[in-house]
C-alpha cells in the first residue's frame, strides 16, 4: 500500500486531492492510505519518515511548503515530493529539496493522473534500484564464507570468525570462534581458497 499525505490548508483543495487520489485507486487498481495536513509545521512535527507521496502546497499560512520540504528533506532523501501551487515559478524552487513535480492550480485530473503516475514509477525504480542494492550486499557477505569438508558432511565457516588455520600432517585444523574444525586437504589448497582475504602464511 502507497502511504500518501496531502499537506494543504484549503479544505476546499485537500478534499479534491482525496477524491483524485481515490479516483485514480478505482481506476488504476491501486490502494493508497491517505493523511491529510492542514499545515506545512504539522507534517513536520509528525515525521518519521512514513510517506511515500507528498502533496505539498506551496502557499501555507505557518510553514509554507517549501519551508516544510527543506525540514523534510533533512530527515528523509526517500519521498517522493509533488507541489501543489498557483505559481508556476514556485516550482524551479522545488529542484532545491529535490521535488519530482509540481501541480498548478486549479486542478485537474488529467495532468493529476499522469503526476501521480509518474511518482509511482519514480517509487518502483528506487525499490527496484534497492533490491539490487541488498542483493549486492547478500552476495559479498556469501564470498566471505568457505564451505569446509568435516567428518560427517559439509560445514560453512564464516571467514570473519577464523583465529587461525594448522596443519597436521594431511589434517588441517581450523580454529574459529565457534570451536575447531578438522578437515583434510593441503594448507596450499587453502591458502588459495582464502586468497585475497586478508590472510598470511607464517610458515612451513
Amino acid at each position: 500500500m502507497i502511504k500518501i499525505a496531502i499537506v494543504e490548508d484549503e479544505a476546499m483543495y485537500a478534499k479534491q486531492l482525496e477524491e483524485f487520489l481515490h479516483q485514480y485507486e478505482a481506476e488504476n487498481q491501486e490502494a493508497f492510505e491517505i493523511t491529510i495536513y492542514s499545515d506545512g509545521d504539522q507534517i513536520v512535527n509528525k515525521y518519521k519518515s512514513q510517506f511515500d507521496i507528498i502533496l505539498m502546497d506551496v502557499e501555507m499560512k505557518f510553514m509554507d511548503g517549501m519551508s516544510a520540504a527543506e525540514e523534510i528533506r533533512k530527515m528523509d532523501s526517500e519521498v517522493v515530493i509533488i507541489f501543489i501551487t498557483n505559481m508556476a515559478q514556485y516550482a524551479i524552487h522545488g529542484y532545491e529539496v529535490e521535488a519530482v513535480d509540481y501541480v498548478l492550480k486549479p486542478l485537474s485530473y488529467a495532468d493529476f493522473a499522469m503526476k501521480v503516475q509518474k511518482a509511482l514509477r519514480y517509487i518502483a525504480r528506487n525499490e527496484d534500484a534497492n533490491v539490487n542494492r541488498a542483493i549486492e550486499r547478500m552476495k559479498k557477505r556469501e564470498a566471505k564464507v568457505i564451505m569446509v569438508n568435516i567428518k560427517g558432511g559439509m560445514v560453512r565457516i564464516n571467514i570473519a570468525n577464523i583465529y587461525y588455520i594448522e596443519s597436521q600432517g594431511h589434517t588441517l585444523i581450523l580454529h574459529t570462534i565457534l570451536g575447531d574444525y578438522e578437515t583434510t586437504g593441503k594448507m596450499k589448497e587453502m591458502d588459495e581458497k582464502l586468497s585475497g582475504m586478508n590472510f598470511c602464511r607464517g610458515n612451513k
